[in-house]
């Protein structure tokens, strides 16, 4: 192991780390806010600003990736920073963005097989003056990097030191941080210390996990560790910020709010300290509500959404959903629809005109009796001889559908749909009814979670002196679809918390059948919840994207065949 306190630099580094949202494509607004952050860390004293990875461009751009206007438009955006800071002749910049590899020219186009870089670099007096390539690229979950870009190792680049006012400094991305190859190289050539550019997203439990294992890397090489982290939402994933940096015994020194934009200051002490900064990390249920809303508003507020639509039913799940809608957006951006059938219990739209009255929002009551005996009218004769069952239950949830989508067309306001990852995973859900919509904001809490975070929001709410958002009946009731008599969720699965933990060790954990009985699940459970998730692939496949909470989720972490024979 390499110690600091044997190459020590002579004096401290101030350093700024830019807790950025960025918006995929907008380089010019990126580079704005990039440009403006760095000056306003200039003029309060640091020297070392520090952007996370992929910052000019957002991330993951995808198959944007694939296009060289793109690439050439990023480019031409990087040159563009460096020559708007030119006048701040000590400033260091570290910026992420993606880059061709040595010898392409997207000019000319002259590549056979185009070379992408995962790409940091120092800008310094008007000029880029150092380009590091990430080393390792990551292959698995939501990440598909090796689609788009080619390793440093691969494009023949070696770890990149710099000088920033007599600190060797080594750059890294991401994943290089936890591998040993990557930073040992670069210590190999100097390094003093590290920063990382860093667009890990969100699961619950990932931020401790991140400063355990950058502690550990900066023990192992006895140098303090600089992590600059994205936040904000994109798609169906998140990013948490939290940036921090650790000293060289692996101690955080400083760290970022959690889900807010910041500016991180540190200073870089000359014998391995850090000093900053330290904001409290949140509680693991405050984490999971601070990921939902930052999704919520990222999503309508990045495509340019006027509002949100929900159909309040009365259930829980609608009224977890209608919350967060209004924590991210503001009650005057949000829209309910209560839409009661002859199977509505009076304490369903109680309920949920009470929920709306206590968050303020616009309400609307619209009952679907007419419409679903008009359906049945019409398709009596076609089902003569046959009893009532789910076709009867599913054209209630379409007609619902068609009345929200009809609202969303009509207003230009997104349908937010309320279904669970309980009912995603065993298809107790309607298509082109309740699933109906454009952003499916808890597909990634499973029911008992859903209750969880019910029952804390409306805690925080009291320990703020304010109304419980949620009614406590709507918490406490049993959960049904109510599309038929006395109908309870129960009646078609097991007990949420069986079939949750089911789920959880199934999906997440991917243990086995045999696994599962042998921790003591009753057999029939087992066999069920697996079918119902197996068959049920094809409703998955037409839902909408939702926030990601857990490091397995419906959507880019999930790919299973729709045809298949295997069932164990």
């Amino acid at each position: 192991m390499s110690s600091l306190s044997s190459v020590a630099a002579a004096s401290a580094l101030e350093v700024a780390v830019l807790q950025f949202n960025p918006t995929i494509g907008d380089l010019a607004g990126n580079a704005r806010s990039i440009v403006a952050a760095a000056r306003q860390a200039y003029a309060d004293g640091a020297r070392l600003v520090v952007t996370p990875e992929m910052a000019l461009c957002g991330y993951p751009p995808e198959d944007l990736l694939l296009r060289p206007a793109f690439m050439l438009a990023c480019e031409q955006t990087l040159n563009q920073v460096a020559q708007e800071l030119a006048d701040l002749p000590d400033l260091h910049l570290v910026i992420g963005h993606p880059q061709m590899g040595p010898g392409d020219d997207l000019r000319t186009r002259s590549w056979s097989v185009p070379r992408r870089l995962n790409a940091a670099s120092l800008l310094r007096a008007g000029q880029v003056v150092a380009t590091y390539a990430k080393r390792e690229l990551p292959n698995y979950q939501v990440f598909d990097e090796r689609r788009y870009f080619i390793g440093g190792r691969e494009a023949g680049l070696g770890p990149v030191v710099v000088d920033v006012l007599g600190w060797k400094i080594g750059l890294l991305v991401c994943e290089d941080a936890w591998f040993d190859e990557p930073a040992q190289a670069a210590q190999a050539l100097g390094a003093q210390a590290f920063v990382v550019l860093n667009a890990s997203p969100f699961h619950a439990g990932k931020r401790a996990e991140r400063e355990d294992r950058m502690a550990q890397r900066a023990r192992s090489l006895g140098v303090p560790l600089v992590y600059a982290h994205l936040v904000g939402g994109q798609d169906e994933v998140v990013f948490d910020g939290a940036s921090f940096a650790v000293d060289a015994q692996g101690q955080v020194g400083a760290r970022a709010a959690s889900f807010e934009l910041a500016t991180l200051r540190l200073r870089l002490e000359p014998q391995g300290g850090v000093r900053g900064e330290l904001a409290e990390p949140p509680s693991h249920e405050g984490e999971i509500w601070a990921a939902l809303v930052c999704g919520v508003r990222d999503y309508i507020g990045k495509n340019g959404f006027p509002g949100a639509i929900i159909g309040l039913s009365g259930g829980i799940d609608s009224a977890l959903v209608l919350a967060i809608a209004v924590d991210a957006l503001g009650a005057d951006k949000v829209r309910t629809v209560m839409m009661p059938s002859p199977y509505t219990a009076d304490i369903s739209w109680i309920d949920a005109r009470d929920m709306a009255d206590r968050l303020g929002v616009q309400h609307d009551e619209i009952s679907i009796a007419p419409m679903f005996d008009q359906f049945n009218q019409a398709l009596a004769p076609l089902f003569v001889g046959r009893q009532p069952d789910t076709t009867e239950e599913n054209i209630q949830a379409r007609i619902r559908g068609t009345l929200l989508m009809a609202l969303s067309n009509k207003t230009g306001a997104i349908v937010l749909t309320t279904g669970n990852k309980s009912e995603m995973a065993t298809g107790y859900c309607t298509l082109y009814g309740d699933m109906a919509g454009g952003f499916a904001v808890i597909k990634d809490l499973v029911k008992t979670l859903v209750y969880r975070l019910a029952r804390w929001r409306n805690a925080e709410a009291v320990a703020r002196g304010e109304v419980e958002p949620i009614p406590e009946r709507i918490i406490t009731r049993p959960p049904s679809a109510e599309l038929r008599p006395d109908q309870k969720d129960q009646d078609s699965l097991p007990e949420y918390e069986v079939l949750d933990a089911i789920l959880e060790r199934y999906m997440e954990q991917d243990q086995s059948i045999e696994e599962l009985v042998a921790a003591g699940f009753a057999v029939a459970d087992v066999e069920k919840v697996t079918r119902l998730l197996k068959i049920n692939e094809y409703k998955r496949r037409q839902a909408p994207v939702g926030i990601r909470i857990t490091h397995r989720a419906f959507g880019r972490d999930w790919r299973y065949p729709i045809t298949s024979k295997f069932r164990a």
